[in-house]
């Protein structure tokens, strides 16, 4: 009985291996597939993806050059919001403007289970005990408790600012690097939080000025200022300074001019820069006094009142820099 058992078992060992061998040849000999970034007749890498016919056309020629390929989508459709989360097996996506970052499971306030139907009085009562304590185990230690009032803070400052999503994962993985090296001790979470979401702006090429930023937190000027040179340093953060072309969407769009204006400024500021006009002196003064000459040579005049308001500067800022600008770059100016 033992002998018929140990041949039993080499016979599968033997069945196994050739398998293995048979499926590492056939690996071998199948070609493998790389993946196409230009087009083989014009060379173009204008690739476009039709899905609906499973085909890679080249945008600029026609010639369909992959065709069958896999579609890595769902395999449902929707055709609006709803459809779409309710068929939707996943979750949204990890934040780290959440302090948990988003992965942790939440429990609803309505009392309706997953088809929608009505809970049992019965079982309201564990609903909510479980609701109680899903709450307090999501913030368990001191470290979840500070980044979850910090990141909620952050949060409110940026929409007040009327900043992007990518400005406020930018500011959160910010103000996490500085809880993580302990720079916190010693200051207060609203002024660290400010001063991430400083950096965050500068970081993302959102310029805002510190004066905007004290509008909407709970500290001064000069703590954010203070606070934010010593986390770039502590965490060497490189930052180029602020250019002043980066406010002039921004502030022409404040004073409804048209995309000429803007362009006329950002040239005026282009030529400043070579000249070096722009070094030493704060960018949205200079980017204030160029839009100002900009609005009259395109004849949509702004009062330097008007521009002052909007750029956050005075009007003797903007007296002084569009004359510096006009002398230096030879601009003749009909007052």
């Amino acid at each position: 009985m033992v002998e018929i058992e140990r041949v039993r078992y080499s016979e599968t060992v033997n069945r196994d291996k050739i398998k293995e061998m048979i499926r590492s040849k056939k690996e071998k000999e199948m070609p493998k597939e790389t993946e196409i970034y230009s087009c083989p007749e014009c060379g173009s890498q204008n690739l476009v993806h039709d899905y609906e016919r499973a085909e890679l056309v080249c945008g600029d020629c026609g010639l369909v050059v992959d065709a069958d390929f896999v579609d890595e989508g769902p395999e449902w459709r929707a055709f609006d919001h709803d459809q779409r989360m309710k068929r939707s097996r996943v979750g949204a996506p990890m934040t780290y403007t959440i302090h948990d970052k988003g992965l942790s499971t939440m429990i609803d306030w309505r009392n309706r289970d997953s088809y929608g139907k009505s809970i049992s009085s019965k079982n309201r009562a564990q609903l909510y005990r479980l609701r109680k304590w899903q709450r307090r185990i999501r913030v368990s230690n001191a470290t979840e408790r500070n980044l979850a009032f910090a990141l909620s803070e952050l949060d409110r400052m940026a929409s007040a600012l009327g900043l992007p999503r990518t400005v406020r994962e930018t500011a959160s993985v910010v103000y996490r690097k500085a809880v993580d090296k302990n720079l916190i001790r010693g200051r207060s979470i609203e002024g660290v939080a400010a001063a991430a979401l400083y950096a965050a702006c500068r970081q993302c090429g959102v310029p805002r000025t510190l004066d905007e930023v004290e509008e909407v937190s709970r500290v001064s000027r000069k703590e954010i200022g203070r606070t934010y040179r010593f986390i770039s340093r502590e965490l060497s953060l490189k930052l180029m300074p602020t250019s002043p072309i980066d406010y002039v969407p921004r502030f022409c769009s404040g004073l409804n001019l048209k995309g000429e204006v803007q362009s006329k400024s950002v040239e005026i500021l282009r030529q400043a820069s070579e000249k070096e006009l722009t070094s030493g002196r704060g960018p949205t003064g200079v980017a204030a006094a160029a839009i100002y000459i900009a609005s009259i040579l395109c004849g949509e005049r702004r009062t330097q009142r008007e521009v002052a308001d909007v750029a956050g500067v005075t009007e003797v800022t903007i007296r002084n820099r569009y004359k510096e600008l006009a002398e230096e770059l030879d601009i003749e100016i009909i007052l």
